[in-house]
């Protein structure tokens, strides 16, 4: 240990690096399971002043399930709207029509929607809270440097602090700096694409309707909110999303209605733009020496079927799994073997989901007229066949395959 770092060091089970949503979820869930012996940190120096997150999510029920199931989501329902139909359409931007190709609607169960849509602020705010009163300990610095050992972690702190723990997580998002410390590769690509996001006000009622519109440039997404509002994820080329953001607000409300239409009336802007560079990437393992990767930290998809967050939650959902049993169990929670079982859990879901995405913008973000019959057609054969439908409705709620008990909506 050098000596610019204090001679003391304090203990801590679990130190997680990152307060977004996967890292706090994970913490509340630890907290509540193994009780008050079991320590857990959170490190991020965005607790000290959280930035302002004008998006709202996609939560599939499966991830609502979790959040119900750790005391979260009744603190925010009344703020969330359910996707009550999902419609795809395929067409060029001056099509005079877009026809409908595929819809998706009913319920999981009686009252229980595939997907609810929520504004990431007070999502966020209702986790960093319960984490709070669960006891975790919520320190506004971030996880600077760590130094793995078989038989624990050293990782020293903004504030010059060493933190000795069992398990290292990062969930410290795509640009993951304790991913690289820990000599992980990244395997992907850019996109070339940029996601414009940004929250509409209509005149009109939306009735619960998600809409996603296919275009040459990539998918325009109209997802609802409440009190007549919807954010909008609209995927463009890097060079088309510099011009359409450097507009003044007449020109970027000409173009943004040229997109969205009038079906829902009158349209007013009341969210700040903001875009986001599009890319795909799988972390070449998703463990370390006492280390986790989750989250973003792990994985980063297109947004083209709304499942970053979800993916997320569900190594939340795991890892929590994972180690809640070792440590019943009187074993180490950041051995080899817990590492090793999570790694396996949640390497091959997320390695289908991102190719999914990545198959999909590719097949729809394109000018191509054969591509764009033969999708065509099988969007229209899916949505003749309720089985089919059924699945693919179960599997972007993250009901299918080996679903950790919390995603269930069973405690720990």
């Amino acid at each position: 240990m050098t000596s610019e770092h204090p001679m003391t060091s304090e203990y801590k089970d679990v130190l997680i690096a990152g307060a977004g949503f996967t890292g706090l979820a994970l913490a509340v869930a630890l907290r509540q399971a193994l009780g008050p012996r079991f320590s857990v940190m959170v490190a991020d120096p965005t607790l000290a002043r959280p930035a302002v997150d004008a998006r709202a999510s996609a939560i599939a029920a499966s991830a609502r399930r979790m959040l119900e199931a750790i005391g979260v989501w009744q603190q925010v329902a009344a703020e969330a709207q359910d996707i009550l139909d999902m419609e795809i359409t395929d067409s060029r931007l001056d099509d005079a029509v877009r026809p409908v190709f595929l819809t998706f609607a009913g319920e999981l169960e009686p009252g229980e929607p595939f997907a609810q849509m929520i504004e990431n602020g007070p999502l966020l705010a209702a986790l960093a809270a319960k984490a709070k009163d669960e006891g975790v300990e919520l320190v506004e610095t971030a996880v600077a440097s760590f130094d793995a050992k078989p038989e624990r972690i050293s990782a020293a702190l903004g504030d010059r602090r060493i933190v000795a723990t069992r398990l290292l997580v990062a969930a410290d998002g795509a640009r993951s700096r304790l991913r690289e410390r820990a000599g992980i590769a990244m395997v992907g690509w850019e996109y070339g694409q940029s996601a414009i996001v940004t929250t509409v006000a209509h005149t009109r009622d939306h009735c619960g309707t998600a809409v996603e519109h296919f275009l040459p440039a990539g998918p325009f997404a109209i997802l609802p909110l409440k009190d007549n509002r919807a954010s909008l994820v609209w995927v463009e080329g890097r060079t088309e999303t510099a011009r359409i953001m450097a507009l003044p607000d007449p020109g970027f409300h000409a173009e943004l209605e040229k997109r969205f239409g009038l079906h829902l009336g009158e349209l007013t802007t009341v969210g700040p733009r903001q875009a986001f560079p599009l890319g795909f990437g799988i972390a070449r393992s998703f463990i370390g020496e006492r280390l986790a990767l989750v989250g973003d930290a792990a994985h980063r998809i297109h947004p083209i079927a709304g499942q970053g967050l979800n993916l997320g939650l569900r190594d939340a959902a795991a890892l929590a799994e994972a180690v809640t049993e070792a440590a019943r169990l009187g074993l180490d929670p950041g051995g080899s073997q817990v590492l090793e079982h999570y790694q396996r859990w949640r390497r091959f879901d997320t390695l289908a989901m991102g190719v999914a995405t990545d198959g999909l913008n590719r097949l729809f973000s394109n000018h191509s007229d054969v591509l764009r019959f033969a999708r065509d057609l099988g969007l229209g054969i899916v949505d003749r066949l309720p089985a089919l439908k059924g699945f693919f409705i179960r599997e972007a709620a993250g009901l299918t395959g080996d679903v950790p008990k919390l995603l269930r909506g069973e405690a720990l």
